[in-house]
């Protein structure tokens, strides 16, 4: 009588009879913290790209999974339990004090530890990016937010009324409240070039993931580019609204055409990066053939 050998398909799931407990618990944790962001982020512009990194980034760490089990060793506990508890302080703490970023950063930390704790650290690290790439999902706190949109708001506004001042537009500027004609438009935080910053830098990792590997030193010079492109988007999208409500009215611009302009420039500043993105991989293979 011969004995069959147990596959790796088999053992993974035998540990995961015993540790399904652990995993409920956690989307007992996490349901209420997403319904928080569905309400207080991803329904605004400035969130907007949060279901689409987590979406996302669940969907590679799907796709790693094979590897994850193949490689995978058990992780410290005393390690694990201590990651838990500090993110379950931050969890609690966030939550009684309506702290989303807090909140949020609870549940990831959770999710890190028992993903540690299941697969060990040496196989995370080689599998980093989903990781990285999820970390999007929490929101900037406030107070960073007003810190970093404030001067953006200042600079945008600045440069766009003085490019439509040069071409005999009449517009004005004060702070970051803008005179055109009869009409007094503010620039917001969405304006600023925030959500587009932080969601143009999400994106293009991903589609740098997906097309180049994870490379993080790639990673980091195509992220050199998203910087300005996205304030040059901003400033774009505050040019055109500003022109929207010269020719049209502050109820063209402010209704419909507000969110398809954002829209619209967000889509032509990540095709920039994707043509940035091509054109250097153009370099490397001249130089690579040069040589």
């Amino acid at each position: 009588m011969t004995m069959q050998a147990p596959t790796l398909s088999n053992t993974y799931w035998s540990k995961f009879k015993y540790q399904w407990p652990l995993w409920v618990g956690f989307v007992a944790l996490a349901a209420p913290t997403v319904l928080r962001l569905a309400d207080k982020t991803w329904s605004r512009e400035f969130g907007a790209y949060g279901p689409i990194v987590l979406a996302t980034g669940g969907w590679l760490l799907w796709r790693q999974l094979p590897e994850l089990r193949r490689l995978g060793r058990q992780g410290n506990l005393a390690l694990t339990a201590l990651v838990i508890i500090g993110s379950l302080i931050s969890y609690v703490f966030g939550r009684a004090y309506d702290f989303l970023t807090l909140e949020t950063a609870g549940v990831y930390g959770v999710g890190i530890a028992m993903l540690y704790s299941q697969f060990g650290m040496t196989v995370l690290l080689k599998n980093w990016f989903p990781l990285v790439y999820l970390a999007f999902s929490i929101p900037p706190p406030n107070t960073l937010l007003a810190d970093v949109t404030g001067p953006l708001k200042e600079f945008v506004s600045w440069a766009a009324t003085n490019w439509l001042d040069a071409w005999g537009v009449p517009v004005a500027r004060e702070g970051v409240t803008i005179f055109v004609a009869q009409y007094q438009l503010l620039v917001e935080d969405a304006c600023s070039g925030m959500n587009s910053l932080v969601g143009l830098i999400a994106v293009s990792l991903l589609y740098i993931y997906l097309m180049r590997g994870s490379s993080w030193k790639y990673s980091l010079l195509l992220v050199c580019f998203v910087i300005p492109i996205a304030i040059a988007a901003n400033i774009m999208r505050i040019m055109t609204l500003i022109l929207l409500t010269y020719y049209f009215g502050d109820a063209v611009a402010q209704g419909f055409l507000h969110f398809t302009a954002g829209m619209f420039l967000f889509a032509t500043a990540l095709i920039l990066v994707f043509g940035i993105d091509k054109f250097i991989d153009y370099l490397v293979h001249r130089l690579r053939r040069s040589q």
